[in-house]
């Protein structure tokens, strides 16, 4: 009889210990997926390239778009010029804050200092600084990689056309 008061009392004491710990903390749900990073809705990959390139094209940085064929990773564009060597690394920093207060790109993440990097809806922009080393030569190559989150919007949002309606089923006479 000891024995099983004993083992009533210590299945009493981690009941209670249980509802003591449950009663004070919040339980686990299931939330769903999370989130993409992007804030906003999706921007078609003709917009962001068309205004990089107006931004950068103001600082007299000439872009182009790498054609798709070329791009192995799907949700990536590249823009691609040469500019000025002496003058490449404050025309791109120009060019992104063009972006920022004429197209609404918002800075991104932080990639050093020989970096830049902006966000706009589902898009990330990068580009590398050609710094002073490039100096050696009359102009330097300037790249921008853009990469996008989540599905692939290359194009406009399509509008979703309704299923064809099924053929109506023989009927047996």
């Amino acid at each position: 009889m000891r024995q099983r008061r004993g083992s009533t009392c210590l299945a009493a004491l981690a009941m209670a210990a249980t509802v003591t710990v449950t009663a004070c903390s919040h339980p686990l749900r299931d939330l769903g997926p999370l989130p993409t990073r992007s804030s906003g809705l999706p921007v078609p990959a003709d917009t962001v390239v068309s205004e990089l390139t107006s931004a950068l094209a103001a600082e007299r940085v000439t872009l182009k778009r790498t054609p798709q064929d070329r791009i192995a990773i799907e949700c990536q564009e590249s823009l691609t010029g040469e500019h000025d060597s002496a003058t490449a690394d404050a025309a791109l920093k120009s060019g992104f804050a063009r972006a920022r207060s004429s197209h609404g790109w918002q800075p991104g993440l932080d990639l050093g200092s020989g970096s830049l990097s902006l966000r706009k809806g589902n898009w990330t922009a990068a580009a590398t600084l050609p710094g002073a080393g490039s100096a050696s030569s009359p102009t330097t190559l300037v790249v921008i990689t853009l990469v996008c989150d989540g599905a692939r919007s290359k194009s406009s949002p399509r509008t979703g056309s309704p299923a064809p309606a099924p053929a109506p089923a023989p009927t047996a006479s």
